[in-house]
C-alpha cells in the first residue's frame, strides 16, 4: 500500500511541477473560470469544441499541487471525448474523490486510468475541493456558461 501511495504522490508532483496543457488555446471557443476561496486556487479552462467533441483542452491558473495536477490530468483525459463522454468522466471522477466509495456508475462508465491517483483525496475532505475545482470548471465550459465556478 505504501508503494502505491508513493507512486500516486509521484504522479501528482510530476503534473504539478510540469503541468500538461498549461496554456490558453488560440483556437478555443469555450472558457470558464473557477475559484476555490478556501485555499485560493484559481483556474481558467479553455476548450476547443468541434461540434460535440473536445478537440483540444488547456488551462491556466494558480493553485496547490492537487489542484494543478488535477487540471493537468483532466485536460489530457478529455481531449477527443464527446461532451457526453467528458461529462460521464466528470461524474466518475467526482465519485472517486467525494463519493462514499460505492459507485453509482453503470457498466458503461468510463475508466479513470491515471486519474485513479486522486483516490486518496477522499480521506482529506478539505482537499476534495482542490481536486474537483478544475472538473467543475470544465463542466461549466462544456455547458458554455459565463458564471465563475466556486467550490463554496
Amino acid at each position: 500500500m505504501s508503494d502505491l501511495r508513493d507512486l500516486y504522490q509521484e504522479v501528482i508532483l510530476d503534473h504539478y511541477k510540469k503541468p500538461r496543457n498549461f496554456h490558453e488555446l488560440s483556437g478555443g471557443n469555450r472558457r470558464s473560470d473557477g475559484y476555490n476561496p478556501l485555499c485560493g486556487d484559481r483556474i481558467s479552462v479553455f476548450l476547443e469544441m468541434e461540434g460535440d467533441r473536445v478537440k483540444d483542452a488547456g488551462f491556466l491558473g494558480t493553485g496547490c499541487a492537487i489542484s494543478t495536477a488535477s487540471a493537468s490530468l483532466m485536460t489530457e483525459s478529455v481531449k477527443g471525448k464527446t461532451r457526453e463522454e467528458a461529462e460521464a468522466l466528470f461524474e466518475k471522477f467526482h465519485e472517486l474523490v467525494a463519493g462514499s466509495g460505492e459507485s453509482k456508475a453503470g457498466a458503461g462508465a468510463p475508466s479513470l486510468g491515471k486519474l485513479e491517483v486522486f483516490s486518496g483525496v477522499r480521506e482529506f475532505p478539505v482537499r476534495v475541493k482542490c481536486a474537483s475545482l478544475a472538473w467543475h470548471t470544465l463542466k461549466s465550459a462544456l455547458e458554455d456558461t459565463a458564471e465563475t465556478v466556486s467550490t463554496e
